[in-house]
């Protein structure tokens, strides 16, 4: 029996909730779709349903099985879609991660002329600062700042942007302003990372690059909530400067020990690692390669 009808027949199953539906599902007789299942479970050498009178449920090999083969099932109806098609249009929905505030600032602008130029798309933004799991959450396009530490992805890096070392003209006045890195010990730094009460930041002197153990009253896994800090008075902060946009130029703002800073980061585009990429999601990755670096 072809490997890809069984397949099908699996899928329409776990989908369609039991044969029955899933031989309506997919107009055959439930005794081919039984056959196939059988001839499956065969091949695999396990039992992929647990089957009852009144159910039919996933085995856990079942599960794990349907979580590697759903994608590149997709994938291949993806290409089949592509390739009959009279023309290689970008439609359907994507879904794109990035950093809460980088997106807030330079992606969530972006997205209105990324829809007029293709109006088949559908884009689900999805926010946060909390790295995802592209496969495990159906991310078809990542947008990062910084280092990508994902072996199994495929990175195109599209611009950089440097380190700035900030604090407000109201907590200068209050706490005075640190003439060298090694001043910030004397100083409430805040730290993004979430649940820490110390990091180490990135300089480089005379003598090369090191670095200063920093540490304040108010951490967050938001780099949201550590510009908020900044611009409040509360203390000072290390961001990539991207997350600041307008905040510099604002007079109560000021940027300090600049000639000891020489770090960049990365900003990113990234897939999860397939044989195959939608054309929606390469129309959109070239749409951002070439419209992040005019906006940094």
């Amino acid at each position: 029996m072809d490997r890809f009808h069984e397949l099908n027949a699996f899928i329409a199953v776990v989908e369609a909730g039991g044969f029955s539906a899933a031989a309506r599902r997919t107009g055959e007789s439930q005794p081919a779709v039984s056959k196939a299942i059988g001839a499956l479970e065969k091949r695999l050498g396990v039992a992929l349903f647990n089957r009852s009178t009144r159910s039919v449920t996933l085995t856990d090999q079942g599960q794990r099985y349907y979580e590697r083969t759903k994608p590149l099932v997709d994938e291949m109806d993806e290409a089949d879609s592509e390739l009959t098609s009279s023309r290689l249009d970008a439609s359907g929905l994507i879904r794109i991660a990035a950093a809460a505030t980088f997106g807030r600032l330079h992606i969530l602008p972006l997205i209105p002329e990324l829809l007029s130029a293709n109006p088949g798309l559908q884009v689900d933004l999805v926010l946060s600062d909390f790295v995802r799991d592209m496969v495990e959450d159906r991310i078809d396009l990542a947008i990062r700042v910084g280092p990508v530490d994902l072996p199994d992805a495929v990175v195109r890096r599209v611009a950089a942007t440097p380190l700035v070392c900030v604090g407000s003209r109201h907590y200068f006045e209050q706490h005075g302003m640190p003439r060298n890195p090694a001043e910030l010990v004397d100083h409430n730094c805040l730290v993004y990372g979430g649940l820490v009460e110390s990091a180490n930041w990135p300089f480089v002197g005379p003598e090369g690059r090191f670095s200063v153990s920093v540490r304040g009253n108010l951490s967050s896994n938001s780099v949201e909530t550590i510009r908020a800090g900044v611009l409040a008075g509360v203390g000072i902060g290390l961001f990539a400067k991207v997350s600041l946009a307008d905040d510099l130029g604002h007079p109560d703002v000021i940027t300090i020990l600049d000639e000891f800073i020489s770090d960049v980061r990365d900003v990113s585009l990234v897939w999860p690692k397939r044989r195959f990429i939608p054309a929606r999601v390469r129309r959109a990755t070239d749409f951002f390669a070439k419209a992040i670096p005019q906006r940094l």
